[in-house]
Formats: structure tokens, sequence, C-alpha cells
């Protein structure tokens, strides 16, 4: 893969926290008190937020001593393991980065508009239900706001807890819609998921083992689910020059959910980040192709970035 290649036609500068590879599943915490966060009231949660917050809380207690993205990552799989958790987490970047690189989560260079967008599915009254997916995102509300600036005024919550907007499949493709088209050059944008994530026989011969990762909305027995190749489209490639996202995914099968060219895994043996095996590089050549189209096409930035949202179809003439 060629770094210039993929910065061009992947923007952003995205990276992703994912709670297992793409083979395993996650696990629903009965008590996070376990874990010992901040004031969990010993309420439910998920296993790779839980663990993350643990690492990260106690990291920035220790300002001397601040951990590196593997640090981070490693620690939470002792976590996960001391638990009795087998899930592996990794981490994934539209860049290939050193991961012995000090932890963050709103780089430096990133002086503009903090914005956040956390998604929870306990899945209330359905086969399946979740019991700890709200709590997750109340405590990374608590710890992005507390710890890295995060505006009320900037984030916004779907669940299914009869407060929020639902989180709906067309209600997380539009909140993803919106992060992109608000974002712009010097922003810092964080994603948060927690619920079901799953696998669909792959339907278009980009996967290599025959399946798309997908995350299952609220409504996913009407609308389906949410794919690997529609969250690329919709977020990945669609978002802005300039602008750093980091999105945590505690779901199952979640390792390449965001189809990233470069990945570390925590399994004690990695040191460094590499190439993902399951990076499709078709999907930049389709994204791109459909951007140039439309700016050819003198269409303005909205319309761009809905030209890209459904580059698979779009024709311009």
């Amino acid at each position: 893969m060629d770094p210039d290649e993929i910065a061009k036609k992947i923007p952003a500068v995205v990276r992703m926290f994912s709670g297992c590879q793409d083979s395993q599943t996650s696990a629903d915490v009965s008590n996070v008190a376990n874990f010992t966060l901040p004031d969990p009231k010993g309420r439910a949660g998920g296993a790779c937020t839980s663990a993350m917050l643990k690492v990260l809380y106690a990291d920035e207690q220790k300002r001397d001593d601040d951990l590196s993205f593997e640090e981070v990552l490693v620690e939470m799989r002792g976590v996960l393991e001391e638990k009795g958790f087998e899930q592996i987490p990794q981490l994934s970047s539209s860049r290939k980065m050193n991961v012995q690189d000090k932890f963050d989560l709103v780089p430096d260079e990133c002086t503009g508009t903090r914005r956040a967008l956390l998604i929870g599915i306990n899945y209330v009254g359905q086969q399946g239900e979740l019991s700890g997916c709200h709590n997750d995102v109340h405590n990374m509300v608590k710890y992005i706001k507390n710890v890295h600036g995060f505006s009320s005024d900037n984030i916004t919550l779907l669940m299914d807890d009869g407060y929020c907007e639902e989180p709906t499949s067309d209600n997380i493709l539009r909140e993803y819609r919106r992060l992109v088209n608000e974002s712009e050059a010097g922003d810092a944008v964080f994603c948060h998921y927690s619920g079901h994530g799953g696998r669909l026989a792959d339907d278009d011969g980009d996967e290599d083992d025959g399946y798309d990762e997908t995350l299952v909305p609220l409504d996913y027995q009407s609308a389906g689910q949410i794919r690997d190749d529609d969250l690329f489209k919709v977020l990945v490639g669609a978002m802005p020059a300039g602008v750093h996202l980091t999105s945590v995914m505690d779901c199952c099968h979640s390792g390449s959910v965001l189809d990233l060219p470069y990945t570390f895994i925590a399994d004690g043996e990695s040191s460094k980040m590499e190439e993902s095996s399951k990076f499709d590089s078709s999907k930049l050549d389709t994204l791109f192709e459909a951007y140039i189209l439309a700016q050819a096409a003198g269409l303005d930035a909205n319309m761009i970035n809905s030209v890209i949202k459904t580059c698979g179809e779009c024709q311009i003439s």
C-alpha cells in the first residue's frame, strides 16, 4: 500500500480502538465496580469500554508517566484477562503509526472544535437484550468531558433509554453524516459505539474471509444491519482532511468494522502496526473517483459529501 495514495483517498486521520478481533465476541459485564471505575455504582457495562476507562483514568492520575498507544492496548488486554475475558483489543488506523508514541485522544495540533457522537443500544424488550451499553455511554461522556474538555453542546447521544433519540439505522447514519458535514481541519471527533456487532455474508466480493462486519442498530429486524462498507463510505472516507477522528467500537466482530489499512493487535506478540490483510484498496478507488466526478460537476461541499456517501451507486453525467 502506498501511504501517499491512502492519505489522498482517506483525507482524515482515523483511529479505531476495537474490543476484539473480527472472529471474536465481546462481553457485557454485570458489575463494572470490579473494574474500579469512578463511581460505577455496580452498574453493568461493556468489557472493552470498562477496561479502557480503567486504564485511561489510571494514566490520567499519573501525569508524569503517560502511557503509549501500545501500553494502553496491552494494559486493556491485561485487565480483560484478569477478569476472565478472552477478547483481544486492537488499534487500527488510516496512517501507519508508531504505537510507542504517547496516547492522545485529542492531539496538540487539534485546536478546533471537539465533537462527539456516542451510541448505546441495550435493545430494550428485544431478544438479545443487553444491560450495560447505556452505562458505557454515560461513563465515556464523563471521561471525555472531564479529561479532554469536550463540551455538552457538541456531544450527541443516541440511546434506547426513552430520553435520547433512538439509535435506529437511519439516525445512526444521519449522525455520522452530520459529523462529516460539520467537521473541518483542526477539529477532533470522537465516536463511541456500545451494542451488538455482527457478521453478514459479503455481498460484493471485497472480503477475504467472506464476511462483512456490521453494527446492529435498534431496528435491525426491519432496517437490517449497518455494514462496514457503509461505514467506510459515510464516515471514514468522507471525513475532511485535517480532522482527527477517534472511534471506540465495543461490540462483537469489530476488528475491521471501519476497514482501515493498518492494525496493531495487543496479543502479546506484536510490537508494531502492520498492514491489515482485510483492507481493500478498491474502496478507496471508488470513493476517490466519486469525489473527482463530483468536483468536476461543480457540486458544493455538502453535495459532494452526499455523492461520496452513496458512491457505490452514483452516476454523474
